[in-house]
């Protein structure tokens, strides 16, 4: 069989974990994988006994399905690369991986804690199967883990006796599973769009995707980065009083820092539509023009919302004849990006950091994002 080229079947088993209740550790040991490969593959036999032609693959690793759900399946890439340098012949062609000094044999299957607190953690799984057999073995596999996937008692009372949390369910989810599953979490949340540009860059990496999200900020997808349209861009096409104007504004910035939350924690570069702008840690950044050599020293002033707090911030120089000129325009993904951001401003116009703030977005006549006049 190692001579024989194998393909990889990617699963999950799923754990939904009890309402407020967290395990305290996201990997298990050497021995505690081995002992959960054991009951994982009596569960797989009764359910597609075909497994036992392919080599069960597993991980004793917690994770949160935005860890898994990234481009290149990293996870899983990672774990039917170590198991291909396993001999066959270990636990009846099952091979697990488990945490050393608690540590995972590879930095791509340690969970991070910053996602820990999910109401489900995900163990890892895979089938590596004999090429002429996969698939046959891939149709029985999405039928049955589909219809009959709820793990083993046995499973599911080792997994709360070693765990020590009290487990609501405990299935088999193929990788198409988990991502239907995630696909309608995202669009109870009204974030079907970003579902859309999620799918392609994971499914479909070199195909270019298009999303207007539900307020109607435009998104792109294409090599492997995601861009959004710029906020003072959309601002300028709506119409309305200026209050509702700088209401909608807000909102548009609020539903631009869930995308780059999510996006962030699937592992996609964010990056601004337009010619001069940029992406840095936290925030995006656009140039509008450059600044004048006769005119007076550049100006920072924050737009602020209620319960957000600084949504945008505007450069803006007063030219000789005391006109007012904007010259970019940034946008703090989450609070601690705004230090970050104005740095970047002072370090790119050559000035100090002075942020004045009117406690509002300010627009200018025609409505679009701009700094005081006076």
């Amino acid at each position: 069989m190692e001579a024989q080229t194998l393909l990889d079947l990617p699963a999950v088993l799923a754990l939904e974990i009890a309402a407020g209740q967290t395990p305290p550790r996201l990997t298990l040991t050497r021995d505690e994988a081995d002992q959960l490969a054991g009951h994982v593959a009596t569960d797989l036999r009764g359910l597609v006994p075909q497994v036992d032609t392919a080599r069960l693959a597993l991980a004793g690793a917690l994770f949160d399905p935005v860890e898994l759900l990234r481009p290149n399946f990293p996870v899983w890439h990672t774990l039917g690369d170590l198991a291909r340098r396993v001999p066959r012949g270990q636990l009846e062609n099952v091979v697990a991986f488990g945490s050393n000094d608690g540590q995972m044999p590879a930095p791509a299957l340690e969970p991070s804690p910053h996602y820990a607190d999910g109401p489900m953690r995900l163990l890892p799984l895979s089938l590596l199967v004999p090429a002429e057999q996969a698939e046959a073995l891939s149709e029985q596999w999405e039928l049955q883990l589909i219809g009959r996937g709820e793990a083993g008692a046995p499973t599911a009372d080792w997994l709360m006796r070693t765990l020590g949390v009290p487990l609501e369910h405990v299935r088999y989810l193929t990788r198409h599973d988990l991502m239907a599953l995630t696909c309608v979490q995202y669009e109870h949340v009204n974030l079907a769009p970003l579902w859309a540009l999620l799918e392609a860059a994971l499914l479909t990496p070199d195909r270019e995707e298009s999303a207007m999200s539900a307020r109607g900020l435009g998104w792109h997808y294409a090599q492997g980065t995601i861009t959004a349209q710029s906020p003072a861009q959309w601002l300028a096409t709506q119409h309305g009083e200026p209050p509702q104007r700088a209401h909608d504004f807000a909102g548009i910035v609020f539903e631009l820092r869930q995308y780059a939350a999510l996006l962030d924690a699937h592992q996609l570069p964010l990056a601004m539509a337009g010619d001069d702008s940029e992406a840095g840690r936290g925030y995006l950044l656009e140039t509008l023009a450059p600044a004048a050599a006769n005119g007076s020293t550049p100006t920072l002033y924050a737009h602020e919302a209620p319960g957000l707090g600084v949504v945008a911030i505007t450069l803006s120089q007063r030219d000789a004849d005391g006109s007012v000129r904007v010259l970019a325009h940034g946008y703090p993904l989450h609070p601690q990006a705004r230090d970050a951001l104005l740095n970047r401003l002072s370090e790119r116009y050559g000035m100090a950091i002075d942020l004045q703030a009117r406690g509002a977005v300010v627009m200018d006549e025609e409505g679009r994002l701009a700094a005081p006049a006076r």
